[in-house]
């Protein structure tokens, strides 16, 4: 095979359509444009979802929620930020969110970053690296 030889499929290339080549072309006089009209003039045209002086759909139709894709929804916490919680509470979801340590929007939390401590833990359904789950354990708190 060589570079000579190779060819586009029959009917792969089409010539461009020449308008304004007289009425046996089809497309002589008004070059497909029709009579009159904005569409039919020389830079007539109008802008995307214009309607022709109509309230365009996009402002007729209600504006309602919007999720955004780049919203984080898991968050890490530092073992440090939990001492404001007092010992004998449970740590989970709700209660970190009532007392503003992660927004109303996070669904996971991560706790991380274990430092020396004698103080229990009791979590629920948060999860925890691995250096703090030895920590966990060590200090008789139950994580379920």
């Amino acid at each position: 095979m060589y570079l000579y030889t190779i060819k586009s499929p029959s009917g792969a290339k089409k010539n461009k359509q020449r308008v304004g080549r007289g009425m046996g072309s089809g497309h002589g006089k008004t070059c497909g444009r029709g009579h009159k009209g904005q569409k039919s003039r020389s830079g007539g045209f109008h802008k995307i979802g214009f309607e022709g002086g109509q309230m365009p759909i996009q402002r007729r139709l209600p504006k309602k929620g919007f999720t955004s894709i780049s919203t984080k929804q898991s968050v890490s916490l530092k073992l440090v930020d939990l001492n404001i919680i007092a010992e004998n509470e449970t740590i989970n979801l709700n209660l970190l969110k009532l007392k503003g340590l992660v927004s109303r929007k996070i669904k996971k939390v991560k706790i991380y970053n274990p430092s020396i401590t004698n103080r229990k833990y009791r979590l629920e359904n948060i999860s925890v690296s691995g250096s703090m789950r030895d920590l966990v354990e060590d200090v008789n708190g139950n994580q379920k």
